[in-house]
């Protein structure tokens, strides 16, 4: 097991989080707990899942078994958009500890805001959330998929405010005025998609950085997510490229470089998921 270089940052609520993290998305259950369990070997110490993931109990699986103390390891998990309404939200929030086998969670969220399914009532949801974190089985809570729209409506009307908005980051879409309403009100930005799954890879800017650097693009790209202050979590089930996505963290991009690979934002049009003011979708 390797020394682990990620650096913790600090939430709004005084618990910290691993920068880098380790994502599930997409990953078959079949797969996960090896994926998982050699993320863990490599140095990864946040995992980030889903109950629409569909992995959970892979997960849990993995870390039990990894030879770590649960309170080594963070672990992510996010709402079902099939599971808003308060007393479905308890259930479904119960069925994820049950899952994973947990006494509590480090950070669950809300997946999307939904404002056109459940009478747009997103407010309520998060309620919800507020009470697992009263009574200690989430340690911090905080939404996903979230606009600024949304995020201003959960600062009026609740009473803590989210500890992460998880959202579609990358080059080609930087995402900027909800990371910079985030900044302003210490909500965190995580960065899903960070290199819009494998399409900014072959940027020749990105290449032409890579190639200055002496790294991957891949390393270069999730370098630029760290230094802007996101926390990321790629995925991959390949374990030379799980230790290549940790080795970033002995170099650093110079402001030129920076530049360069933001300047390559294509604003909305550079969106390549679902945008969240319309995305309605409810699992069976």
């Amino acid at each position: 097991m390797t020394t682990n270089p990620i650096p913790d940052i600090s939430l709004n609520d005084g618990n910290t989080i691993p920068q880098l993290g380790f994502g599930v998305f997409q990953i078959t259950p079949r797969d996960t707990v090896q994926a998982v369990r050699t993320a863990l070997e490599t140095g990864y110490r946040h995992i980030d899942t889903a109950q629409m993931y569909g992995n959970e109990a892979e997960v849990g699986q993995a870390v039990r078994t990894a030879g770590l103390a649960r309170d080594e390891v963070f672990v992510t998990s996010k709402l079902s958009n099939a599971a808003h309404w308060p007393d479905d939200a308890r259930a479904a929030f119960e069925s994820t500890l049950d899952a994973l086998k947990f006494d509590y969670l480090d950070l669950f969220l809300i997946h999307w805001p939904l404002p056109t399914r459940y009478d747009g009532d997103f407010v309520t949801t998060w309620r919800t959330l507020e009470e697992f974190r009263r009574d200690g089985r989430a340690r911090s809570i905080g939404v996903s998929n979230f606009q600024v729209p949304h995020l201003e409506r959960l600062l009026a009307e609740a009473r803590v405010v989210p500890a992460v908005n998880q959202v579609e980051v990358h080059p080609y879409f930087g995402n900027e005025e909800v990371r910079a309403y985030g900044h302003r009100h210490q909500i965190l930005t995580q960065a899903w998609s960070p290199i819009a799954q494998g399409r900014v890879l072959d940027d020749p800017t990105v290449i032409d950085v890579a190639e200055q650097v002496g790294r991957t693009p891949a390393q270069v790209v999730l370098r630029w997510h760290i230094q802007r202050g996101d926390i990321v979590f790629p995925k991959s089930t390949t374990p030379k490229r799980i230790e290549e996505n940790l080795r970033i963290f002995d170099f650093e991009l110079d402001d030129t470089a920076m530049e360069r690979i933001t300047g390559l934002d294509k604003g909305e049009p550079g969106r390549q998921g679902a945008h969240p003011d319309t995305f309605d979708y409810l699992p069976a």
